[in-house]
């Protein structure tokens, strides 16, 4: 929608237009979208039977929210989807800091305006992005920087101190008639918790101790993680008390949604002349492993486990599928078990051990919940184990087979038909004849038959050799 061509309070008054306060414009816009079954939050996966009902209630009766949950649930998406119930154009007294309400204005400078200039008073259109106001909440975060201060400049331009036209408004203010956001709310100090309760009840500022009655329109919406009411702050009683809504995020509870989330997020290395093939159960051994995490007692709960471990998981798994396709000219990249090795990286900035809970170094835990991960999968899709008796044959006579990430898929396919029952096996997981298909269902099926304890397996810094047990 195009800006708006009205340029002054006149014009306004002729076009019939009616102010609304912020809660009753987000209330008549979720109304509307409820109404023709539009989506209010685009790119959220698995919350809607859970936290959307929530907020929709809670936008409807016009509640400032707090959201509860550990980091990676998308409450900073949540709150930033908001803005789209907020109308596409609000009208303000141009030049206004605060956005003041032509027919309403709150501060001196809009109160002057519109007594010298009537309905001559210019207006101004802002678009909804532009009334979205975010603060990440540090120990250092001052209360001039949200509500305000003296601006010492405009005192040595001769004006007094008790004149409201000296102050400097901070972020809060000037998101009057908008949304407001402070993030990691505990990490903000206690005295500067408490200079939020007039703006959350009253719905006015003080500023430096001079009688500056501002009555602001905005819905203030904060996050936090519960834990950090213990390890680095709390939310004082007081205020999270003003918060009439608080929802508490999850994660994605099943493998399927944890993927949809990644298809959604994932940046993935391409290269020309090289296609992309991600066999479904390496997908589903990268969504497992997360799920893992978030379960294992080697893995701090406090801290939680974010998605994001899951989408730089998936792209670097796909990068390093990539690297060995160039290496040796193959036109398909596709991952395969190998290819987990490459994950300590992209797993150890996203998970926090418990070291008090195990005598394990890092990298064993990392090993230990990729093989729980591959196991619950390879179950999932082999079958009956009985049906691999052949290959398990094959080694007890003395067939051995060494892997690494880099070992070329022709080698796969070359020494497959020496082990019977093996192309078949692998051709029913692979989902296709390609090489690299091929190589990656192999390697599937010597790692599920090594978990499964039919095989033995001897692992060194170059790869994995699978032998009878």
């Amino acid at each position: 929608m195009d800006r708006p061509s009205i340029r002054t309070l006149g014009e306004l008054k002729q076009a019939g237009y009616r102010p609304r306060s912020v809660r009753e414009e987000i209330r008549v816009n979720l109304l509307r979208k409820l109404r023709a079954s539009e989506p209010l939050f685009p790119g959220i996966h698995g919350y809607e039977d859970t936290v959307l009902p929530a907020i929709e209630n809670a936008l409807l009766c016009g509640q400032d929210l707090l959201f509860l949950g550990e980091r990676g649930q998308g409450k900073s998406r949540l709150i930033r989807s908001l803005i789209e119930l907020l109308d596409e154009w609000l009208p303000e007294i141009a030049g206004s800091e605060i956005h003041d309400d032509p027919f309403a204005p709150v501060s001196q400078f809009g109160k002057l305006q519109l007594a010298e200039r009537g309905t001559d008073t210019p207006i101004h259109w802002v678009h909804k992005s532009e009334r979205f106001g975010e603060k990440l909440a540090t120990p250092d975060v001052s209360t001039a920087d949200l509500i305000g201060d003296i601006d010492p400049m405009k005192v040595v331009q001769g004006r007094s101190l008790s004149d409201e036209l000296t102050m400097h408004f901070g972020l809060l203010p000037r998101t009057n008639r908008g949304i407001f956001c402070i993030n990691e709310l505990p990490d903000l100090t206690e005295k500067i918790q408490v200079a939020l309760f007039n703006v959350m009840e009253e719905r006015d500022v003080q500023i430096k101790g001079y009688r500056v009655r501002l009555p602001l329109d905005v819905l203030v919406v904060a996050s936090a993680n519960p834990e950090d009411y213990t390890s680095r702050g709390r939310i004082v009683t007081p205020l999270k008390d003003r918060y009439a809504a608080q929802i508490r995020t999850h994660y994605p509870q099943t493998r399927e949604l944890e993927l949809r989330v990644v298809d959604q997020e994932a940046h993935l290395a391409s290269v020309e002349g090289v296609s992309l093939f991600v066999p479904p159960f390496m997908r589903e051994i990268l969504a497992e492993l997360t799920f893992q995490a978030r379960s294992s007692p080697d893995v701090s709960h406090a801290s939680g486990v974010s998605v994001r471990l899951s989408i730089s998981n998936y792209e670097t798994l796909v990068a390093n599928s990539l690297r060995r396709a160039l290496r040796h000219g193959d036109g398909q990249a596709v991952p395969r078990i190998s290819d987990l090795r490459s994950l300590r990286a992209s797993t150890r900035g996203k998970i926090e051990f418990e070291y008090a809970a195990s005598q394990r170094n890092e990298d064993e835990i990392l090993d230990e919940l990729w093989k729980r991960a591959t196991k619950v999968v390879f179950d999932s899709v082999a079958g009956d184990l009985s049906s691999y008796k052949a290959i398990v044959d094959a080694f007890n006579k003395g067939w051995r087979v060494e892997i690494t990430d880099m070992t070329p898929a022709r080698e796969f396919v070359e020494g497959m038909d020496k082990i019977e029952g093996l192309r078949d096996a692998a051709k029913k997981l692979s989902g296709g004849d390609a090489p690299p298909r091929i190589a990656a269902a192999i390697e599937l099926l010597l790692e599920g038959l090594h978990l499964s304890n039919k095989l033995n397996k001897t692992v060194s810094e170059q790869g994995a050799v699978y032998g009878p047990k």
